[in-house]
């Protein structure tokens, strides 16, 4: 394989410290314990210099304070964050962002630009050299770009040129399927809906998308257990609830909103689990910015009042050591049971057969510690239970979700206020993704209310997910990959195979909006297109469009862009689909010129096509938009049985083999999914570092390590191939024996391809074996 600058960042070589995909900028590393409140002044200063930097001294506060102020009344009054996909408040909150918010818009907002002029002064090997902070802290992409081999440059394209050469290379291909079709979560709906469209009446279901790498789990077990892909709480739920558990959440930098409604939650009384290998700051107490008595008075609130801290794929064990509990104690809801349940003597007879020595050992959790977790929860009149990527992303994934809706049926906690399953989504549409159609394996009903709406035929072959992607591009399977936002050559697993597998394809299309690594580890042709942001005006031949956005509650909203585009040559996603589709599709029936001009043609169709969308353009005017049903919230079960499923799965063996450990990968607080801020982790005490190993003291000793030493790190993968990186930095930090913690996208090279789980598909990067050692010297 050939070696390309840059291509070893973060992998570090034998003998010599490792650079992260961060600014490097040198200067002391440090950590430090530190327990200072999330979000509080430490967030507010953060802000001050995020704004100070943007150097937008009244762009900028005012672009924030319209963040997430779009559902207040039916004017279009602000756009949604185009971060994480938290609620935004129904309650007229004027100050509904968080530090990762304005992160966001600040570093979309830049006005540095990316263009001809830029690339003729840079070769695409040269750019591959620099490192992932100072790509996109280029600014902008300002117009069409195609890459000419000739001079290993991108130069300049028109934008028909560009849609030429995408629609003439999909039409000669052998046939559809050896087009791959990515999308991140940042679509908005309409978008998300004309993405499908076109794919499918191309002729594909090859859609892999963010969700087979986050939360695939989640609607795979959710769809078997409830009959619904999605969560069933709402946030005047997580105001009613007794008890909320939270598992392999980081509040504070992944849904950093939430923190209001944990401090409300602690001020009535309810208790707050958060079950975590980590102890991490969201986890204590924190200080509401917009709680100015609070921030005044430097008055923290708590947002825990127990912490659980099990070994890396240890949750499904400590999920089952309650329930043995709530059957000890008699505790069970025997009425809901019999009422809405199936399954549910063989749930109990696999529980009372699990010995509570093994609940331990595989959880790592002290049986008195589950005993009190569990007292709690049968204490609890209303519960819930929230779960992240720190569940989804390992091998017994499915089982692990299916045992939390277990646990929350043992006690009738779906279907009342207060209480149910609450998946907590990442990127700000990625829910709204699938809904509207992005989805390699959709099910006959959807296509079939969909083809009726659209009059097209879709194909019915389920199509290819991230990981076979991946592959069916090494295999030379897969010519053409487009990519609608994200970066995906840094979110994949097994980073070397995927930047040969990109490499190997005939065109690769990205549409963006910064440059990114993805840019540069491309097909034999490639394009960047460049496209508005969520904050920018959006104005059609019928005038000024919005769009619409599902959150993780399954509210839908429209958001209009506020701020003059970066450039006049940016065209909306919806605009430039309708012109990739018919480049494609010269004979398409479908009317793409008028959908691209006026999106309330897209929402009518839509309105027919998808379940709940009816009378779409009307009710997302209302002033805070609508909430897409949720049968199970009505105790309606679409299931096969009708009744809501008990999962009887055995305990897996999590535990690492001897001398080995158990490595999950995580986010920096100053990252968001790929784009990494700076090299500091506020919140884990971290400066001007980003290679480095979480490990328990005791795990380090056994090693001979002390703070900061330089260590090598190797995964050992199932098809029995290993993978290294060299020159990390191990760091004592407070998480369970056996299991240690380090930064994406620097360690997703460590999970190979054939890591990925046989229950989700998603790839195993929180269930990683690996053998950690003193650096070897170089050679």
């Amino acid at each position: 394989m050939t070696e390309i600058p840059g291509d070893r960042q973060g992998q570090g070589a034998p003998g010599t410290p490792a650079t992260g995909r961060g600014p490097n900028r040198g200067g002391d590393f440090s950590q430090r314990d530190d327990h200072h409140p999330s979000a509080g002044w430490g967030a507010a200063r953060s802000v001050g210099k995020i704004i100070a930097a943007a150097r937008e001294p009244v762009g900028a506060p005012h672009a924030v304070l319209k963040m997430n102020q779009l559902k207040l009344s039916a004017k279009k009054d602000g756009f949604d964050c185009p971060g994480c996909a938290w609620p935004d408040d129904r309650n007229g909150l004027h100050l509904d962002f968080c530090e990762n918010g304005v992160k966001h818009v600040t570093w979309e907002m830049t006005r540095k630009k990316v263009d001809g002029e830029f690339f003729a002064k840079h070769t695409v090997t040269e750019l591959n050299g620099w490192n992932d902070f100072d790509l996109e802290n280029q600014g902008r992409i300002t117009e069409p770009l195609s890459y000419d081999p000739a001079s290993d440059k991108y130069v300049p394209i028109s934008w028909d040129d560009a849609y030429a050469l995408v629609g003439d290379t999909l039409r000669g291909l052998s046939g559809p399927d050896e087009a791959s079709f990515y999308t991140s979560g940042r679509l908005s709906n309409e978008a998300t809906f004309l993405y499908q469209l076109w794919v499918r009446e191309f002729g594909t279901n090859n859609m892999p998308d963010c969700s087979n790498m986050c939360h695939e789990a989640s609607g795979r077990a959710l769809t078997a257990a409830i009959g619904t892909g999605k969560g069933t709480c709402d946030l005047e739920d997580w105001e009613s609830a007794d008890l909320l558990i939270l598992m392999a959440v980081n509040a504070a930098s992944n849904a950093p909103r939430m923190l209001t409604a944990l401090a409300e939650a602690s001020r009535r009384g309810a208790e707050i689990v958060h079950v975590n290998p980590l102890i991490e700051a969201a986890s204590r107490r924190t200080i509401v910015p917009h709680d100015f008595v609070a921030m005044g008075t430097f008055q923290a609130t708590k947002t825990g009042t127990m912490n659980v801290q099990p070994r890396i794929g240890g949750d499904l064990a400590l999920l089952r050591g309650v329930a043995k509990v709530v059957f000890e104690q008699d505790a069970v809801d025997q009425h809901f049971i019999e009422q809405h349940t199936d399954q549910y003597e063989a749930y109990r007879k696999l529980v009372d057969d699990t010995p509570w020595d093994d609940v331990v050992h595989q959880s790592g959790v002290a049986e008195e510690i589950i005993r009190d977790l569990a007292g709690r929860y049968i204490a609890s009149r209303r519960s819930i239970i929230a779960w992240c990527l720190g569940l989804t992303q390992q091998e017994h994934s499915v089982d692990t979700m299916r045992e939390i809706i277990n646990l929350l049926l043992l006690r009738g906690n779906i279907g009342r206020r207060g209480a149910g399953p609450s998946p907590i989504r990442g990127h700000s549409n990625v829910q709204g993704n699938r809904t509207c159609g992005v989805n390699h394996h959709p099910t006959e009903e959807w296509l079939a209310k969909h083809d009726a709406a659209t009059g097209i035929t879709s194909p019915r072959e389920h199509g290819l997910g991230t990981v076979a992607t991946i592959e069916a591009m090494a295999a030379g399977q897969v010519k053409v990959f487009v990519s609608l936002g994200g970066n995906f050559a840094l979110a994949a697993p097994d980073t070397r195979a995927t930047f040969a597998a990109l490499r190997n394809t005939e065109l690769t299309v990205q549409v963006s909006t910064k440059l990114n690594r993805s840019h540069l580890v491309h097909g034999r042709h490639a394009l960047i297109l460049p496209c508005l942001g969520r904050t920018e005006l959006d104005v059609r031949a019928t005038g000024e469009q919005g769009v619409t956005i599902e959150d993780s509650m399954s509210y839908v909203h429209l958001s209009y862009g506020k701020r003059k585009p970066s450039s006049p040559l940016l065209r909306s996603e919806s605009a430039i689909l309708c012109g990739l589709a018919r480049a494609t599709l010269p004979e398409s029936a479908t009317p793409w010129e008028e959908y691209a001009e006026d999106y309330d043609k897209i929402r009518d169709v839509m309105a027919r096509a998808l379940t709940g969308f009816e009378d779409f353009n009307r009710r997302v005017r209302e002033p805070l938009g609508f909430r897409l049903d949720q049968p199970a919230r009505e105790r309606v079960w679409l299931t096969p049985s009708g009744k809501a499923e008990f999962h009887p799965s055995p305990l897996p063996d999590v535990v690492p083999p001897e001398g080995r450990l158990m490595l999950s990968t995580v986010r920096s607080h100053d990252q968001w999914n790929t784009t990494i801020y700076s090299d500091n982790d506020r919140y884990r005490g971290v400066k001007n570092l980003r290679t480095l190993l979480f490990m328990n003291r005791e795990d380090m000793a056994e090693r001979g390590l002390t703070e900061f030493d330089l260590i090598d790190i190797t995964s050992h993968a199932r098809d029995g191939s290993t993978r290294s990186v060299w020159g990390y930095r191990a760091i004592a930090y407070d998480t369970p024996r056996g299991s240690v913690t380090g930064y994406m996208p620097e360690l997703n090279i460590l999970c190979a391809l054939t890591d990925n789980s046989s229950q989700s598909d998603q790839p195993l990067t929180k269930h990683l074996v690996v053998e950690v050692t003193p650096a070897a010297p170089a050679p």
